[in-house]
């Protein structure tokens, strides 16, 4: 079991917060980007007082000691998600692992009359670098059908796969709807029409257990903020064999075993193979150390948490009767909603007015909104650090917010 109210003296957020308003910040924008723990701050502060060097480009105890640390998180990784250190690609984060996936596997794959699959739901990084490398290769997009409830299911997979079918690529967990995919199951599917599956973590590694070997997933791209890391850094994992199959998005220092003034150039292996120049170091320290944060808790202790302030924050939003909420049923630590014949934005500012911070618009999921009828929502997405005190406060503004508003305008 989490205890928030002691999670909490962990994160200078929260103890700042305290300090300057007097009272704590209710933060529900965990979807966005995740506070940071102390232990997190210290990491990085250690990169700049005490370790500063490169990685691999030189030949003395400091840059030894980074190669080590570097390596240190690597394996950390492949242990959280249960893959191999030689899997774990370090990128800038979800959008770059995605772009790497698309540009480095997909337009080198794929050829015209080929399909990529893909739903209303996905978050923008998993759609435009798609939409690019169909435009490049003549590939077609498809688009899996969301049921009723704005879920992907195996059956709709079912229908839509083909034998021109050569890459699905869907988020774990949705960023808007908060649904969680069957990915074992669409893993299975892909495989037997030969499609390789590209999935988008950026929601699910941060929230819920996740191992690669059982899902069987070919790519999954995550973040490190979205995990209490810093920003600036994410993470490609792609099996050892797709890997090396897939050519490097970035070339430069770092990655090359040879060139010559003929043009001939050979790379090194994956991972090195995509990791050119100088590398967000500080940051890979700063992720090391939310993965031991995250793993001494435990993931199942962070699912079961999430769930109980999901479905908390649904029961209490439906009692108001203000609320139009468009993921009752989800299992993601998100709610989607808007306060009935209020705009989204007009909800957002009114929440921030009262301390709570809520994302209000499309969330990056454009084509969704076809599909939800609105053209935006707020909202509300929850982590380890919350407690059921915010989301009571979340509903007391929103039974109030109309009454506000009207007043207002």
């Amino acid at each position: 079991m989490i205890d928030p109210y002691v999670l909490r003296k962990d994160f200078p957020m929260y103890v700042n917060q305290v300090k300057m308003q007097g009272k704590p910040l209710v933060f529900l924008d965990n979807a966005s980007t995740t506070f940071k723990p102390y232990s997190v701050e210290k990491a990085v502060l250690r990169y700049y007082e005490t370790e500063t060097s490169n990685s691999h480009r030189g030949d003395y105890d400091l840059c030894y000691n980074m190669d080590q640390e570097v390596l240190g998180t690597r394996k950390k990784l492949a242990r959280f998600i249960n893959a191999s250190p030689e899997e774990i690609v370090f990128t800038s984060g979800t959008t770059s692992s995605l772009n790497l996936v698309a540009f480095g596997y997909g337009a080198k794959h794929l050829k015209a009359g080929d399909e990529i699959l893909i739903t209303q739901a996905e978050h923008a990084s998993n759609v435009l670098p798609w939409f690019k490398v169909a435009e490049m290769t003549g590939a077609k997009i498809g688009y899996i059908p969301l049921d009723e409830e704005g879920k992907l299911t195996v059956e709709n997979l079912k229908k839509t796969l083909t034998s021109e079918t050569k890459i699905v690529a869907v988020a774990h967990v949705t960023n808007v709807l908060a649904h969680i995919a069957p990915i074992k199951e669409i893993a299975k599917l892909a495989h037997e029409h030969g499609a390789i599956l590209v999935v988008d973590g950026a929601q699910s590694v941060p929230h819920i257990p996740t191992d690669v070997k059982d899902l069987d997933c070919d790519f999954l791209a995550f973040s490190g903020h979205k995990m209490l890391g810093p920003t600036g850094i994410g993470v490609l994992y792609g099996k050892y064999d797709l890997l090396c199959q897939t050519d490097p998005f970035m070339t430069g220092g770092g990655m090359n075993a040879k060139f010559d003034m003929c043009g001939d150039v050979g790379y090194l292996a994956p991972p090195m193979k995509f990791e050119a120049g100088t590398q967000n170091l500080e940051a890979i320290i700063g992720l090391g150390a939310a993965v031991d944060y995250l793993m001494g808790i435990g993931m199942d202790s962070v699912e079961s948490h999430d769930d109980m302030l999901k479905r908390y924050c649904v029961e209490e939003l439906e009692k108001t009767g203000m609320a139009d909420i468009y993921n009752p049923t989800s299992k993601g630590a998100i709610v989607a909603f808007n306060i009935k014949g209020v705009f989204a934005q007009d909800a957002a500012t009114f929440l921030n007015s009262r301390g709570i911070a809520c994302r209000s618009g499309n969330h990056c999921a454009k084509i969704l909104i076809d599909y939800l009828g609105v053209g935006a929502t707020v909202r509300a997405s929850f982590y380890l650090y919350n407690t059921k005190e915010d989301i009571d406060a979340l509903v007391d503004a929103v039974r109030h917010g109309k009454e506000f508003l009207d007043a207002y305008f």
